[in-house]
């Protein structure tokens, strides 16, 4: 009766809707608006019909009642998810639209539906925010399921801002309602809350009360399955609210033994949830293990030995995250602990080592039939090898003899499944220990892959073999490795044992082709003359082969052997430099049949897309390598104005990815073309715009943005003509809330590139370029409370800030117009001292940073010198660059001090 009442009391609310907001029901003529109120459900279930005319009617329908009537269809769609007499498929839609109409994946998006939330009226939300809360005592799972995810996205928007302040208090108090259905839901309310809100929200009384309540549910008296699985899945978000709870020894040990125990439980999910909890308190709470690990050791190794693979993977990803943790550790304070550490290390890999290396290649031997031919494939035996490779770069030469004795028992035994094993143990261990250790072993071990590349019969074993060739050829051969795997001896058997692993099954040609990447890796360095140079025809021939292979589509194929291709052609030398010439237009060829109009499906269309963008990628690396230097150079501009041609007719196919790689593509042939490039600009500006105006694909518009400065620099003052465009698109993306944040540091780089290539002429720009770097820079100067990757994202948004002032200054030095720079210059070292105060800066902005003082001081001479004089840290900001132990900080230090000494004795 109770829940017939609350459908009742939201249907009502739903008639109530429509009284809201008549002003924005103009185009809904008056007899239609309330039986739009009782056709809600039938429209939701016509949303989901078979028939696509249908299906679009109804998407159409609830899209105009959106937009004429937002608090109306918002109240529309919580009254439908709370009537228990409405059909489950139109309450569950109703759910899900009404959380996609709170939230969205691209920031600009959400930040509108937030504030469109935030702006309704009170009274409507304290409407929808009752319907919610009362679908939570739904029977039917769909219901109260929506319910809660609805529920903590609203709690996202509104806790922040010290809305809805009673949420928890009313959530907990339904904790201790009888119907396990209601406990079950509130607990995966408060899951999804925590997943929504930061900690810093909610006040350490409420987590308390929270943690207590979720701990609770997943104690083993918890006689309800359903109630302990949502309450294991409730901690794993709640983890990050713990930190005081994890800092009291007995509130922890509490919660470290309801977790363990809930590893125990006869149900798989709850067992599952339960390793999932470890694996994040492995890393968030790493520091606080130490009395616990010998007992998880025993547990995860139960687990991996006995347990259904979902649980043993998890255990298995509980050592993979401890490796994960103790390699950055000892990365980044390279093993020197003091006592009074922040992050001491506790070794805990190492002390497991004996018996978790057995434990790990166990696993090894439990591979899939189809793993192989399977991208996305993930089972134990992977799960094993990859925590091998974590194991070994954690501790280094130690894991390599308890290793070894495995690989020599299972190398050659007549079952497969060892062969393949020991091969993946060997691979695996290759990063980490050092070369001293491994060189001695992989010089007998060379020869005996080679033939089981060619000749095991088992594609498992030859796809592994071929993987750890290429592991071999990229952590021991190179030009800064001391004793050489690859000879004059074995180099010719490397090489055609590769080439002809290439016509094997896709996924054994794919991995030959990795592993030929690397060795032509290697020989990037060798300056003159490289071993790889009397096969270097017969290797692009057999790449290019390999591409037109009927099922290079499989397993990556013709992906890896483009990016081999190009690989071999940017680590080659001059010698092979007439060949590379006569690939140029073998690769233009083939773009242009790509190009050839003929009718394509949607699948083959996007096949062609994906071919497109490999041949420009490989024509950027001969342009790049041809015209690096002059000979080359001036034999391959025949070729310039058809490559062109080819990539402006690209850029006429509507696909993202073909338009990032043609755009990098066409980077490079300015730089090649220098000034020549301007016959282009006028064909190619449009493209150029386009890409500038790309917010949707963000990728495109950065790419875009560095093109802008490739081809300042080819052009300098003749890009003049196409600045004002520039510079509007420009300052459009900076002000844009649509554009990906991650263009804005290479924007304002750019805009020092256009001040650099047309000097005094940027005059004009400076009014709005200047405002904005200010406004960009002030945002920039201080960073506390933020988190790495905002730490990160500020130093480039600096850097990019920095290389603006830095082309804006030099583009103006020896100009009569200096003096316009003068008014800027204060607000230019305040922004220095207060990020060199900060104590936050990258070696990357230091280095930026003091070369703008340098400029700053070349430019503006006697102006600057008192400024710089009176600044706040100039000289400490000065020494400290001065006596780094990063030359380039260094070089650039002892530059700005001579300018600085110029322009204050002048």
């Amino acid at each position: 009766m109770e829940s017939r009442q609350v459908g009742f009391m939201c249907s009502l609310l739903v008639a109530v809707a429509f009284v809201l907001d008549s002003v924005l029901m103009f185009c809904i003529p008056k007899h239609e608006r309330y039986t739009m109120a009782m056709e809600v459900t039938q429209i939701l279930l016509n949303a989901q019909s078979v028939d696509s005319t249908v299906r679009k009617h109804s998407e159409e329908t609830l899209k105009q009642f959106q937009e004429q009537n937002l608090p109306g269809f918002l109240l529309s769609l919580s009254g439908e998810l709370a009537n228990e007499e409405k059909p489950v498929d139109s309450r569950k839609l109703a759910g899900l639209i009404l959380k996609n109409a709170l939230d969205a994946k691209e920031q600009h998006r959400k930040f509108e539906l937030v504030q469109r939330w935030l702006s309704l009226d009170m009274a409507v939300k304290a409407q929808i925010k009752t319907c919610l809360l009362q679908t939570l005592s739904s029977p039917v799972p769909d219901a109260h399921s929506t319910a809660s995810q609805v529920i903590a996205k609203v709690a996202g928007i509104e806790l922040p801002q010290k809305q809805w302040p009673e949420l928890i208090g009313s959530l907990l108090s339904n904790i201790h309602q009888v119907p396990a259905h209601v406990k079950q839901a509130t607990l995966e309310t408060l899951g999804y809350l925590c997943e929504e809100v930061s900690p810093e929200v909610v006040d350490q009384d409420q987590v308390n009360k929270i943690l207590t309540a979720v701990v609770q549910g997943m104690n083993a008296e918890e006689g309800n399955n359903d109630v302990r699985l949502a309450a294991t899945r409730a901690l794993y978000n709640a983890l990050s609210f713990a930190q005081a709870n994890f800092n009291n020894d007995m509130e922890r040990d509490f919660i470290m033994r309801v977790v363990c125990e809930a590893t125990q439980s006869p149900e798989v999910k709850i067992r599952q949830a339960a390793f999932e909890c470890l694996v994040s308190i492995s890393s968030t709470y790493y520091e606080k293990l130490a009395p616990y690990i010998q007992d998880i050791f025993n547990i995860t190794a139960k687990a991996v030995k006995e347990d259904v693979e979902p649980v043993a993977l998890q255990a298995i990803e509980f050592w993979s995250s401890i490796c994960d943790e103790e390699i950055d550790i000892l990365e980044d304070f390279g093993g020197d602990f003091t006592a009074d550490s922040d992050v001491p290390c506790y070794y805990f890999i190492k002390q497991a080592l004996p018996a978790l290396v057995p434990m790990l290649l166990e696993t090894l031997l439990k591979q899939e039939e189809d793993q192989d031919q399977d991208e996305g494939a993930w089972n134990l035996a992977m799960a094993g090898g990859t925590c091998l490779g974590l194991v070994a770069r954690t501790v280094g030469d130690e894991i390599v003899p308890l290793v070894m004795p495995f690989i020599q028992e299972n190398i050659s035994k007549p079952d497969w499944r060892q062969r393949e094993a020991a091969t993946y143990a060997f691979g695996s261990i290759l990063e980490g220990p050092s070369p001293d250790k491994l060189t001695p072993l992989v010089n007998v071990a060379l020869n005996f892959m080679l033939t089981a590349l060619t000749k095991d019969p088992n594609s498992h074993v030859k796809d592994t073999t071929a993987w750890t060739l290429g592991r071999i050829f990229e952590f021991l051969h190179g030009s800064t490795v001391e004793t050489p795997i690859i000879t004059p001896a074995n180099c010719q058997l490397i090489i055609t044992v590769l080439l002809q692993a290439m016509k094997d099954a896709p996924n054994v040609a794919e991995k030959s082709c990795g592993a030929l990447y690397f060795l032509a890796q290697g020989y990037e360095d060798m300056g003159a003359s490289s071993p790889l140079t009397p096969y270097f025809q017969e290797i692009v021939q057999a790449l290019l082969t390999v591409t037109h292979r009927e099922d290079a589509g499989e397993s990556r194929l013709r992906t890896a052997a483009y990016e081999t291709l190009n690989e071999v052609v940017r680590c080659s030398t001059d010698e092979t430099a007439p060949m590379v010439l006569q690939l140029a237009p073998i690769i233009m060829t083939e773009l242009h049949q790509t190009l050839e109009g003929q009718k394509l499906s949607s699948d083959e269309r996007e096949k062609q897309s994906e071919l497109q963008g490999l041949l420009c990628g490989c024509l950027q690396v001969i342009i790049q390598k041809l015209g690096a230097s002059e000979p080359t150079k001036f034999v391959f501009m025949q070729y310039a104005d058809q490559i062109m041609n080819l990539f402006l007719r690209v850029f006429a196919c509507r696909n993202a990815t073909v338009h990032e790689e043609a755009m990098l593509a066409i980077g490079a042939l300015a730089y090649a073309t220098g000034p020549d490039f301007a016959k282009y600009m006028p064909e190619f500006y449009k493209y150029l715009e386009m890409g500038l105006q790309n917010f949707e694909e963000y990728q495109v518009c950065a790419v875009t943005v560095g093109v802008v400065g490739d081809v300042c620099r080819a052009l300098e003052d003749k890009i003049l003509p196409y600045c004002d465009g520039i510079m509007t698109q420009l300052l459009k993306d900076l002000s844009s809330n649509q554009l990906h944040r991650s263009v804005k540091p290479p924007i304002f780089s750019c805009l020092g590139d256009i001040a650099l290539a047309i000097g005094e002429n940027f005059e004009k720009y400076l009014m709005y370029a200047m405002p904005m770097l200010q406004s960009a820079a002030e945002l920039s100067a201080h960073t506390s409370g933020a988190d790495d990757e905002m730490v990160e994202y500020t130093n480039l948004l600096r850097n990019g800030i920095l290389e603006a002032y830095s082309g804006i200054f030099q583009g103006f030095k020896n100009s009569p117009k200096t003096q316009l720079l003068i008014p800027y210059a204060p607000h230019i070292l305040q922004f220095l001292d207060s990020i060199y105060m900060e104590k936050d800066m990258d070696d990357v902005v230091m280095k930026t940073a003091i070369g703008v003082l340098g400029d700053l001081a070349d430019t503006l001479g006697s102006n600057a010198g008192s400024l710089i004089q009176q600044s706040l840290s100039s000289k400490e900001f000065l020494n400290e660059c001065l006596s780094s132990d990063d030359h380039l900080i260094k070089e650039s230090a002892e530059w700005a001090k001579l300018a600085i000494t110029r322009a204050i004795s002048v």
